[in-house]
């Protein structure tokens, strides 16, 4: 067996998953790049993937990986920058162990992100919102499970991941109604519920009777809802729910779509970006930023604000007192 094997088994063991605690989902992203690169290079060097060394890895073969991702395997710049965040993070974790292959990691770790067009955020309005609400059947359990889903993804912006991970006990509908989760970064956060949002869940968990560890939005089998459960639902509503409102037609909705929906519906409410960050679990406030970009009507307001140019910068006069009267009736 090579250097390489036991460096990556001990960069998952103690690494990620015991200094770091990383998430599931990051676990299974990282697995699944390495996969990807091991695989390649087993056909591009011919060596199978325990006989590879560090050195065999080189910023040569990184980039023609970089490049097969992108170009065979029809992936986005920003799933390609992933993948190589991952890497590096690898390489960063080798270079403790073997010094001596310092000169390959740093070539590798110089290896830049891609950049890319970044699109305008997608989200719904308040006519959508409701029309996809309104898509689930109420007369079903699975619609009205459905529905209380739809209505605390749109309510509280939580990513697909925690909405999955929620469990009974996660809702509290007593004074000061909220909801708990644990984010990524295995930051833990809590999101105040709306009256409507408090209404909704504890009709649905006087009907489930769950636990306080079972799953708050569970299969038929009582297990949790995968993440491809989410989204297959959440197309299948926002298809209906486009027959009665046609601008959905022109959207691609995904569960990301209403996390980006209860943001907007935040800052028009003029709530600030910092609150926001703090809202949708953001390591950052300058991510929020995003949302400012997309919403039209905040800057067609600033535009309102703007003198026309050309115009003369007149002395503010007040108006007279009894007309000032008049006009206030």
């Amino acid at each position: 067996m090579s250097a390489l094997a036991p460096i990556l088994q001990a960069f998952f063991t103690d690494r990620l998953i015991a200094q770091r605690r990383v998430s599931p989902h990051t676990i299974s992203a990282y697995r699944d790049t390495f996969r990807l690169l091991l695989g390649f290079a087993r056909e591009q060097i011919g060596k199978a993937p325990t006989m590879l060394e560090v050195s065999d890895l080189d910023a040569p073969l990184i980039a023609s990986f970089l490049n097969h991702l992108e170009e065979h395997r029809g992936n986005h710049p920003r799933t390609r920058n992933l993948r190589l965040a991952a890497i590096h993070s690898l390489f960063r974790f080798a270079v403790l162990r073997h010094p001596e292959e310092a000169g390959v990691i740093q070539r590798v770790l110089a290896i830049p992100t891609k950049r890319y067009e970044r699109t305008v955020v997608t989200f719904l309005t308040t006519e959508e919102v409701d029309a996809l609400l309104a898509a689930p059947s109420r007369t079903t359990w699975t619609g009205r499970r459905d529905h209380a889903l739809l209505l605390l993804g749109v309510q509280s912006g939580l990513r697909v991941s925690e909405l999955t991970g929620l469990r009974c006990a996660d809702v509290h509908l007593g004074t000061g109604a909220h909801v708990r989760c644990l984010g990524k970064g295995r930051k833990e956060r809590v999101t105040p519920l709306t009256r409507q949002a408090v209404q909704v869940l504890r009709e649905w968990l006087r009907e489930y009777g769950g636990g306080g560890d079972e799953p708050l939005f569970p299969t038929r089998r009582h297990g949790p809802l995968s993440r491809d459960a989410i989204e297959f639902l959440l197309h299948k509503y926002a298809t209906s729910a486009g027959q009665r409102c046609p601008p959905l037609q022109t959207k691609t909705i995904s569960p990301h779509v209403l996390r980006h929906t209860a943001a907007m519906r935040l800052l028009e409410a003029g709530v600030d970006t910092t609150t926001i960050a703090l809202w949708l679990g953001h390591e950052s406030a300058e991510t929020t930023l995003i949302y400012l970009h997309a919403h039209l009507e905040l800057k067609e307001r600033a535009l309102a604000r703007t003198a026309p140019s050309g115009t003369k910068h007149g002395r503010y006069r007040p108006p007279d007192k009894l007309l000032a009267f008049l006009e206030a009736l």
